[in-house]
């Protein structure tokens, strides 16, 4: 039996993120910008993507290491065709309990979620900034419109998938006037919308600490509406800081990466579409592992090995350092959140 690495910091490993796509039909502000995705971008070509098998096998090695929970990202996940069958081979894998996805929700018919919940995807997470067509379309780059995102969250409730997650980023002075309409839309509905600050990823952009409202802010407002009250029954497990409304209306979730980082407890792997294995949103090298199961043709041994080795020398912690010298100091590289998988 492998023993399960800790890094230097003495974190297990216990989560895997899988992008699958480097491609979005969005160009959210704060992760693809328009102006750098444009139309003279130059996407991966579909060669250059690890296959469902390449995948498989990266997360049965990460498996063997402890990591017990994967989540589909992009890019856009749904952009990858038949989809379920990746869901099916990742849900056969010994020792993963929990696979969840993160998504736009802007192709999630009703059919494709419920294939999806067959194959055994457990969780879902819909991203929305606001309910406002001009908000959501400034945000998102493009002409979608909130309704959309809440057909998708509805046929996510219909498939199964409950409660739904919605991923809320909050800009200071763009979408701050949402957060009480977005809370009072799913009170009382099998849904907890997530408030993220407002991040420091998306390439070279020109991130501000004054556009992050502070979580503590998030909850100021909500709580002077609705009483809250923690409710975090594994807080060891999750990003978010969950609360619940007094009244009974349901539970928010707030995840203060800026203002009240959680490096130490961080305990996430990263697998590119490419095939690049990151230690943090922020770290400066990655793991090729496209290279070792094309050109080296590693065996599961070496594969595992290759996994455990970059975990053992893992010491990132970006967040918590920047938040000690109280600045907003720019990391060691600007990550572009699409790449990585957020």
């Amino acid at each position: 039996m492998i023993q399960p690495p800790t890094d230097r910091l003495g974190r297990p490993l216990t989560d895997l993120r899988l992008s699958l796509t480097d491609r979005c039909n969005l160009r959210c502000t704060y992760c693809m910008p328009q102006a750098l995705f444009g139309a003279k971008h130059r996407f991966l070509p579909r060669r250059d993507l690890l296959t469902f098998e390449e995948i498989s096998r990266v997360a049965s090695a990460a498996a063997r290491l402890g990591v017990t929970k994967l989540r589909l990202t992009g890019g856009e996940p749904l952009l990858r065709h038949n989809l379920a069958e990746l869901v099916t081979m990742l849900a056969a894998i010994p020792g993963i309990a929990d696979i969840a996805m993160t998504s736009n929700g802007t192709l999630l018919s009703a059919e494709h979620a419920l294939a999806l919940r067959q194959a055994g995807l457990t969780r879902l997470t819909i991203s929305l900034d606001a309910l406002d067509a001009p908000t959501v379309a400034a945000m998102s780059g493009s002409r979608i419109s909130p309704e959309q995102v809440l057909r998708a969250i509805d046929h996510a409730l219909g498939a199964g998938f409950v409660p739904v997650k919605v991923n809320m980023v909050v800009q200071a002075g763009v979408n701050e006037h949402a957060i009480i309409p977005m809370a009072a839309h799913f009170r009382h509905k099998p849904v907890i919308v997530r408030f993220i600050e407002y991040m420091d990823v998306g390439g070279p952009q020109d991130w501000r600490h004054s556009q992050v409202l502070a979580a503590r802010e998030i909850h100021r407002r909500l709580d002077a509406c609705w009483p809250l009250e923690p409710f975090d029954p594994a807080p060891s497990a999750h990003v978010a800081r969950d609360y619940r409304y007094g009244d009974g209306g349901g539970v928010i979730g707030l995840i203060a990466a800026v203002s009240q980082p959680f490096c130490r407890s961080c305990s996430r792997l990263r697998l590119s579409a490419q095939g690049m294995v990151h230690g943090c949103l922020f770290a400066s090298g990655a793991l090729d592992l496209r290279h070792a199961l094309r050109e080296e043709e590693v065996d599961d041994q070496r594969l595992t090995a290759l996994l455990s080795g970059l975990w053992q020398r893992r010491e990132d912690r970006y967040s918590e350092l920047r938040h000690s010298r109280h600045d907003a100091a720019q990391p060691p590289v600007k990550p572009f959140m699409g790449q990585l998988g957020g």
